[in-house]
């Protein structure tokens, strides 16, 4: 593809919308993980966090013609990714600040990282796919990204501390993530019937796709408020005594 022909800034005015669009994850997790630390590791934990997803992008794009052939990708990323959205809602006891401030940094960066690579693989494939193979597109797309998920999360960090419902809402987007993933498998076409199952009237198939993703949503905000529950009335009992 020619530099700077209309093919080339069709395919990287693609690539803009696909980060505007999926960069949204990786913000509402860098400002879940990071919510609890203090204000000047929350700056640290927004650019490191920022940095490790392009990180762990740029080497998924690297590899993404094998990541394409890997069976159950999608399937396995999807299950991880109920299991951190769970984790940033079922966390939320005040237990991270029992240990030293560096353990509870190092622990948020593990989740932001985890979580970047495991939703990285749509934007990753979205990114190759819009921009035809040619490298400097891709590598764009890769730095046009590290602004938008850097603003991001200091605006939806923001957002959490004025409105702490976001943190629930947060979690419902990852959990709504993570569902679209699991439909998206290609080992479970036969049952989800795969992105043209509504324009195929496949009725019975589009309907296991919408209830894969109230279940994953119910469980990750069920699960959390339980778990959020036990930890208040633990804490309860413990001054009580």
């Amino acid at each position: 593809m020619e530099v700077f022909s209309s093919a080339w800034f069709s395919a990287l005015l693609a690539i803009i919308l696909i980060d505007l669009v999926l960069a949204g994850d990786n913000a509402i997790v860098i400002a879940l993980a990071a919510r609890n630390l203090p204000p000047d590791l929350q700056k640290k934990a927004i650019i490191w966090g920022t940095v490790g997803a392009i990180v762990v992008r740029t080497i998924m794009t690297v590899g993404v013609v094998w990541l394409l052939k890997v069976p159950g990708l999608m399937l396995v990323g999807g299950l991880g990714l109920v299991w951190i959205a769970y984790k940033l809602l079922a966390d939320q006891g005040g237990e991270e600040h029992d240990g030293p401030v560096v353990t509870t940094f190092w622990g948020a960066m593990k989740t932001i990282v985890i979580a970047d690579a495991l939703m990285g693989v749509d934007n990753v494939l979205g990114v190759a796919g819009a921009a035809h193979g040619a490298f400097d597109l891709v590598v764009i797309g890769l730095l046009i990204s590290v602004p938008i998920v850097v603003f991001g999360s200091s605006v939806v960090l923001k957002l959490v501390e004025r409105f702490p419902i976001i943190i629930q809402l947060g979690a419902a987007v990852l959990a709504f993530t993570a569902a679209k993933m699991i439909v998206s498998e290609p080992l479970l076409v036969d049952f989800y019937g795969g992105k043209n199952a509504w324009a195929e009237g496949q009725t019975m198939k589009v309907a296991a796709q919408w209830a894969t993703y109230v279940v994953a949503v119910a469980v990750v905000l069920g699960g959390g408020w339980l778990a959020t529950r036990r930890s208040a009335t633990a804490e309860q009992d413990t001054q009580a005594h």
